[in-house]
């Protein structure tokens, strides 16, 4: 884990609002679903001005910590969002100083055991501390890049929350 300044990422993609618990209980979890949604063949083949090939999730609008809800989005990064596809939203994830923790090997498996890091760090109150403003996946080729939004060292929030644009009726 290394601290980095994350840039400014704009992502298009599918969303739910869930928890930490929802997700250990298979028969509440909604994070498969999401994820089985945008990892079918042309899931996002419709969406303008891709950015790369990776898939994004991001993680945002925090009910408190890590024990409370969030919205995860999964989809791809742009360059703009004028025209929202159906059923899907935008959301920007603001340019900011963040954890990185680099998950390789086999998935889904590893990214859990990130995760776990992450958590291990939060909980043991370990500087830099996490904000829990918006956190991002970067899926790639090599594995996955898990940027974790920090508090300065003042204890302000890093940046202003996400934006999440609903569909267009």
């Amino acid at each position: 884990m290394i601290i980095v300044d994350r840039p400014e990422t704009l992502v298009v993609g599918y969303a739910v609002r869930t928890t930490n618990a929802a997700e250990a209980d298979p028969a509440r979890a909604r994070l498969p679903v999401l994820w089985g949604r945008a990892g079918a063949p042309g899931a996002f083949a419709h969406v303008p001005g891709r950015v790369d090939e990776n898939l994004y999730a991001v993680l945002t609008d925090y009910e408190s910590d890590h024990n409370g809800a969030y919205t995860q989005i999964v989809g791809v990064a742009v360059r703009t969002a004028a025209r929202l596809p159906e059923g899907m939203v935008a959301v920007r994830v603001p340019g900011v100083p963040a954890l990185l923790f680099e998950a390789r090997g086999p998935m889904p498996g590893v990214l859990a055991d990130t995760w776990q890091q992450v958590w291990k760090h939060t909980e043991s109150g370990a500087a830099p501390a996490r904000a829990f403003t918006t956190d991002m996946e970067v899926h790639h080729p090599g594995g996955v890049d898990l940027f974790v939004a920090t508090l300065p060292s003042f204890g302000e929030p890093s940046g202003p929350p996400a934006q999440v644009q609903a569909t267009p009726a």
